[in-house]
This record gives structure tokens, sequence and C-alpha cells, in this order.
């Protein structure tokens, strides 16, 4: 029988793995890589989101994917990193994290993404499968509706349940509903458009020179 945990000793562990965690998600690749890129602050820049969606505004794809990979991988690497030092409880905790870094990153006032990479980089990093499965719910949303932000919420919903009843990893689900249930908060404009039937479409022509907040070609789609 395995001894009870000492929180008395525990608890800086734990804090550590969070803060750990949430200092990678704090590198906002958006941001860095348009920046570096000389087509100045993605905030400006359609509807001023920092993720893959908007950088896909600014007509560079390629961009785009690095954005996409970047707050995937950022995800990824907290997680296998403080699991391979303390286990799979810890990584639980460091994913977290992560994804409040992206979310709410200290040196941006707290004005991040919306998570959806991240989200995906964090599954794949603690549960491989369920992250495929992730991968392939929004995709195969993407194809049938073309939007993003639907694809997103779709795929976050989906996960959290096969985690859970599929899977066996009931910890995991846990951890993967408190985030489905933030990253639907994120999303909660993306919800109204989709309800009123105005969200933009993946692939609708944008403006890049667009103000944030202009209606229809600025709508977020539901970016990273």
């Amino acid at each position: 029988m395995p001894a009870p945990i000492s929180w008395e000793f525990a608890w800086p562990y734990y804090l550590g793995a969070l803060a750990f965690g949430y200092l990678l998600g704090c590198v906002m690749f958006g941001l860095i890589l348009t920046q570096l890129a000389g087509l100045g602050d993605i905030r400006k820049i359609g509807s001023g989101n920092l993720g893959t969606t908007n950088v896909l505004r600014t007509g560079r794809k390629s961009l785009a994917a690095a954005t996409l990979l970047g707050d995937a991988l950022k995800g990824t690497a907290a997680v296998l990193i403080v699991r391979h030092f303390y286990g799979q409880e810890m990584a639980i905790i460091a994913g977290f994290g992560a994804f409040l870094g992206h979310l709410f990153p200290v040196w941006l006032k707290f004005k991040g993404g919306k998570g959806v990479a991240t989200y995906l980089g964090i599954i794949l990093g603690l549960y491989w499968p369920a992250g495929i499965v992730f991968a392939l719910v929004w995709i195969g949303m993407a194809f049938a509706f073309r939007y993003s932000s639907l694809s997103a919420l779709v795929a976050s919903l989906v996960t959290p349940v096969l985690l859970y009843l599929v899977f066996g990893q009931q910890q995991l689900a846990e951890m993967a509903i408190l985030m489905t249930l933030i990253l639907w908060a994120k999303h909660h404009e993306n919800i109204g458009r989709l309800f009123r039937g105005d969200e933009s479409r993946i692939g609708s022509k944008s403006t890049a020179s667009s103000t944030p907040g202009d209606a229809d070609a600025n709508a977020d789609g539901g970016g990273a």
C-alpha cells in the first residue's frame, strides 16, 4: 500500500511544476514570429488574436504553421520534461500551467491566445492517442463545416469524454475537463457569432491591415 502524500513537502514541487509550465506557456510564438518577420504587432492585425488563425491573415502560411507548431510543442515540452523527472501527476500540473500561461501571459498583461494548439500539445504529451483523436476531430469538423472555432469546441468537448470512458485516464480527463471549460469561456465571442451565423470560415478573405474588432472580416475564427 503506497504511503500517503506528505503535502507539507509535496506542495513546493507541485507549485514548481505549475510555474515551470506557466513560464513555457507564456512564450507567444504568434507575436514573436510575426515581429521577427517584420510584420509588426500581430495584435494590430485582423482580430488581434495571437494564435494561428490570425497569423494566417498576414498571408504567411509558413508563419502560421510555425505558430501552430510552437504553441503546441511548448505544451508538449512542459509535460515531457516534468514527467521525465517527477512522473505523470506532476506532468499534468505542468501541462495545466502551460495552458494557463498561453491564455494569460504575465508579460502581455494576461492577454494571450485561446489555447487550442497548446491544449493539443499538452494532450499529445500526456497521452498521445487522445491527442490524435483531438486532431482528427478538429480536422473532420473543419473539413465539414470550415469553422475553426467550432472544430476546436467540438474536439475539446470530445477529448475528456474519451479519456474517461474509453481510455480510462480519469486524472487526465479531469484536467482536460477544466481546460475545456476555460477554452469554451475564451471562445464565448466565437460561440455568439456561430449562433448568429456570422462567424468567419476557414479560408475566408480578410484584410491584414484592418483594425481589431471590425466585424465579420476580422472575426477571430478560434485561433490557437
